[in-house]
């Protein structure tokens, strides 16, 4: 189940808003300009499914999205038991960093949380399989997909080069609960 926990910045043993309903969710995080939306996912995928299969059953919504947002790559991140190097992968998500473009996602299986840090608040999202993020340009973020990760979403970019991290240093990270927190 999705989960939006908000906590003050200097205060991260504290949370402020702790909700899984969908509306306080959507509402709350597009108060910060971040878009939240739940698709169905229309199948499971067997683990060696081709991103073509996977685009060719959400076309239409990838078709809307590409076009609302001038996206014009769009591909597919698989996160599995077997992947090698998982605890690297994981930790080059974990530190604060932002982006020049918009970091949009659409879990198809799996979760992971989305740290939001604006307006001196940082919202922990839990995004997990129909959920739909896009967490735009420039807003400083961190990802955690926990030590057992397990997850594949739809990835949509601006251009071909994909997400770059543009990373803060803040160390701020270190001070939140982590994935294992979100998903208990």
């Amino acid at each position: 189940m999705s989960r939006l926990t908000v906590f003050e910045e200097t205060a991260p043993q504290t949370a402020v808003l702790d909700t899984t309903e969908f509306e306080t969710i959507a509402s709350t995080l597009n108060d910060i300009g971040v878009r939240f939306e739940r698709w169905e996912a229309r199948e499971a995928f067997a683990a060696d499914a081709t991103q073509e299969d996977v685009l060719a059953a959400y076309r239409d919504e990838v078709e809307r999205i590409c076009a609302e947002g001038g996206y014009t790559t769009v591909d597919i991140i698989r996160v599995t038991e077997e992947t090698p190097n998982k605890d690297a992968i994981r930790a080059k998500f974990l530190d604060e960093h932002t982006h020049s473009e918009d970091e949009v996602r659409f879990f198809i299986e799996g979760a992971g949380v989305f740290y939001l840090r604006v307006d001196g608040k940082v919202h922990m999202v839990l995004c997990e399989q129909n959920d739909l993020i896009s967490v735009p340009a420039n807003t400083t973020h961190w990802f955690d997909m926990g030590p057992d990760a397990r997850l594949a979403a739809i990835r949509f970019f601006n251009n071909e080069a994909g997400w770059v991290p543009n990373f803060t240093e803040s160390g701020i990270a270190k001070g939140f609960p982590t994935f294992e927190f979100m998903a208990a």
